[in-house]
């Protein structure tokens, strides 16, 4: 069986260099392009954060807030 499979070869064996570049050049773009994507969609989401805490009415800001009022009576 390990004859066949000598015989056989693997796939690198069987393409041609040249196409071997381009699929290996094609990955290596594919998996910066969704680098690139991640980062981008990191970027949204905290953008996003940012406006929705700039525009937080004083009840959301109180409500969220530690303090108690209560331990400050008299």
């Amino acid at each position: 069986m390990s004859k066949k499979k000598q015989e056989q070869g693997s796939l690198g064996d069987h393409l041609n260099a040249d196409v071997l570049k381009k699929l290996r050049s094609k990955k290596s773009e594919l998996k910066e392009q969704e680098e690139v994507r991640q980062e981008e969609e990191r970027k949204r989401r905290l953008e996003e954060k940012k406006r929705k805490e700039a525009n937080k009415s004083f009840e959301e800001l109180l409500n969220e807030s530690d303090l108690d009022w209560k331990s400050y009576k008299e």
